[in-house]
């Protein structure tokens, strides 16, 4: 596909104008608008006989789904570094996130992070007593 005939110029599906130097190619990741490469996961899909035939729409959909969900993950990773007043993402900070969301616990249960360490959980039986403070007899009211 030539961007020569209108000047550089080319609608993506959202209608919006994208402007690329004539001569530049419009790559599908630019084009659906991600960052991860869509020409690579179809490249993957079909060296790995996931079928004879896949749609133009799937590697795309694939991309966007995983960029979501890395998206997602960095960003919990993020808040738990925050919280250990580190400014590096590490091992330890992905499996943080990852065990303490629902969703990425169930979808991400089985994986082992390297130098992720366990999740913090102490045992309310081991947990020190808390002492009732005791009332005075003479204070309390008889009734």
């Amino acid at each position: 596909m030539s961007n020569e005939g209108n000047g550089g110029k080319s609608r993506g599906k959202t209608g919006k104008i994208l402007i690329l130097p004539v001569g530049k190619r419009m790559t599908r990741s630019f084009r659906a608008g991600l960052q991860f490469p869509v020409t690579r996961f179809h490249r993957k899909l079909r060296s790995n006989n996931a079928g004879k035939r896949i749609a133009t729409g799937a590697p795309v959909y694939l991309a966007a789904v995983i960029e979501y969900l890395v998206a997602e993950i960095v960003e919990l990773a993020g808040n738990a570094a925050k919280d250990n007043k580190k400014r590096r993402i590490l091992p330890r900070h992905l499996q943080l996130a990852i065990r303490n969301d629902d969703e990425l616990q169930r979808l991400l249960g089985n994986v082992v992070i390297a130098e992720g360490g366990v999740i913090p959980h102490i045992l309310p039986q081991l947990l020190p007593q808390t002492k009732k403070p005791k009332i005075p007899k003479s204070q309390e009211l008889e009734v």
